[in-house]
């Protein structure tokens, strides 16, 4: 199943230079552009998002550092383009591909601004999914690999917003 919807999204890539330009850009830089909004939002006002940052890094830490790598060392799953013919649209080491890092990292750095802000927090849960998907698309993760990065970042995200809220 994995394969095949891999398939389905892998497939577009190669067909359209603005397409692939959109996918390649929100694979490798809209990132970029999230976390350069937190430091323009903590440049405004150092005092009020202090704490949203400092969670934010809590969230990634955990997510990121501490529970993809654990399941990385436990599940060591190649990337697509390893065993398979595939439109790879970006050049990857072939590290292991299980989670994914960047779903961890932005979905759970979403989920902590969606705590603060609805609207800006779905704003950037929209980002985090184009990032994701535009991985698969670029051939250099499964969509499984995604769909857990992504329930381990909001799962992480949740757990700091608990955690903090009880100190």
């Amino acid at each position: 199943m994995d394969f095949l919807i891999f398939q389905q999204i892998n497939n577009f890539a190669g067909r359209n230079i603005y397409l692939d330009f959109f996918g390649i850009f929100c694979a490798k830089y809209l990132g970029y552009i999230l976390i350069l909004i937190l430091f323009l939002f903590l440049i405004k006002n150092f005092k009020k998002y202090l704490p949203t940052v400092i969670k934010i890094l809590g969230a990634v830490i955990l997510s990121r550092v501490l529970i993809a790598e654990l399941i990385r060392f436990f599940w060591q799953r190649p990337r697509p383009f390893v065993e398979n013919n595939v439109n790879l649209l970006i050049n990857h080491s072939s590290t292991h591909s299980f989670p994914s890092g960047h779903a961890t990292f932005f979905f759970a750095l979403s989920t902590v601004v969606y705590f603060y802000n609805k609207k800006t927090g779905i704003l950037f849960l929209v980002a985090s999914s184009l990032i994701a998907v535009s991985r698969v698309f670029c051939g250099i993760h499964w969509p499984s690999d995604i769909i857990i990065g992504a329930l381990v970042g909001i799962f992480s995200g949740w757990i700091i917003m608990k955690f903090f809220k009880k100190s």
